[in-house]
């Protein structure tokens, strides 16, 4: 029964890859040739901006004048304008950027304030199971994990996934976490 229970999720996650890629592939597409709208979207994505009915670009409920987007990612105001209005034209696109909305606050940075640990797992995004493999491990240590962040492929060249622990984890844990399948590199802090 479990096994059927892991294929399952495996299956979805498999779905989901499958699905992020083909989303790209269409973004990419649609944006072929303009490669100052492209760099807009991909920002809007990675950060979580969403883009409402009259063209407007907000983080959760606040405004983003296109003047800061455009400066974030070094093109003119209108290239920002552009591309929302372009984005609404299209339906997948729409429904897409419509309902983004950003991910809560990273606590990486302000771990060792909070007396939280922070493992950076850099591996190859194909492998399936490296969040359960780390988590497991984090676990049998009687840790609790506040946060994970793993990065998409498809928009980070160099992906990583991001553990913020309860308290630091002991650096012994560093050469279990090298054993996992694909893992290339491994930081705690």
């Amino acid at each position: 029964m479990f096994k059927v229970g892991v294929r399952k999720t495996y299956l979805r996650v498999i779905v989901h890859m499958c699905s992020v890629k083909i989303l790209w592939k269409n973004i990419n597409t649609f944006f072929k040739g303009s490669p100052s709208k492209l760099k807009v979207a991909k920002l809007l994505i990675e950060i979580g901006l969403r883009i409402d009915h009259e063209g407007k670009i907000y983080c959760d409920e606040i405004e983003i004048p296109a003047t800061k987007i455009a400066s974030a990612v070094k093109v003119d105001r209108r290239v920002v304008k552009e591309t929302a209005k372009a984005i609404l034209q299209t339906k997948e696109l729409r429904r897409l950027f419509m309902h983004l909305r950003p991910a809560g606050p990273l606590l990486r940075d302000i771990a060792q304030y909070l007396g939280y640990g922070v493992v950076e797992i850099r591996a190859k995004p194909e492998y399936i199971g490296i969040i359960a493999e780390a988590s497991t491990l984090i676990a049998k240590e009687g840790i609790s994990i506040r946060q994970i962040l793993a990065e998409d492929a498809e928009i980070y060249p160099d992906p990583k996934l991001t553990l913020i622990t309860e308290k630091p984890i002991p650096g012994e844990l560093l050469q279990k976490f090298l054993k996992i399948p694909t893992v290339t590199r491994v930081t705690i802090a």
